[in-house]
């Protein structure tokens, strides 16, 4: 299905959407491998909730196919904070990272950008107090000029997380950023 090239909602030919050019993200780019629909709503919760690591390669298979051929320098796990790190025991967008940059041949970058603020899960916030619960929320150190990033993650519904990483990362130096996410949902109608 064709999608907007910046934030992968879809569109009927595949030009930026309205959302985009009212208000542009700080990342350039976005590439979603599939809809959060049946029978990916199933299987990354299955993932991210239920530890199912084993369904890591099927998701990182398909993220990899889609943005294969898109030209970055390195990949960059959407970063959890250290408490929630302790508590879920793993990482979903680090694990998924892995096998793409692995298969892309890329760079893994686990180093340079941080989660500092331990804020409350997206999902469980209003559409509209998710900007302001990530406001702050990364930090991002390192040599990081004239690169093009890909932050890779699990789902992008309202996409203020990877906004605000995307927002950090520009600060620091990179050149563009770019969105690679296993599923998009639907956003909200205007």
């Amino acid at each position: 299905m064709p999608q907007c090239p910046v934030c992968a909602t879809p569109t009927p030919q595949g030009e930026i959407c309205g959302r985009c050019l009212r208000r542009p993200p700080a990342f350039d780019h976005s590439v979603a491998a599939f809809s959060y629909a049946f029978p990916v709503d199933r299987l990354i919760p299955a993932l991210k909730y239920g530890g199912r690591l084993a369904i890591v390669p099927v998701l990182a298979d398909a993220l990899a196919h889609a943005a294969h051929g898109r030209g970055v320098d390195r990949i960059v796990p959407m970063p959890l904070h250290p408490a929630r790190l302790r508590s879920r025991g793993f990482n979903p967008a680090r694990e998924i990272a892995h096998a793409v940059a692995r298969q892309l041949a890329r760079p893994l970058d686990t180093a340079t950008c941080r989660r500092v603020r331990d804020t409350p899960p997206q999902v469980a916030l209003a559409w509209a107090d998710r900007r302001r619960n990530v406001r702050g929320a990364f930090a991002c150190h390192g040599a990081l000029a004239g690169q093009r990033i890909a932050i890779v993650d699990d789902v992008m519904t309202t996409g203020t997380s990877l906004d605000e990483l995307a927002t950090t990362l520009k600060r620091a130096g990179a050149q563009s950023v770019e969105c690679w996410v296993v599923a998009r949902t639907l956003p909200p109608g205007d």
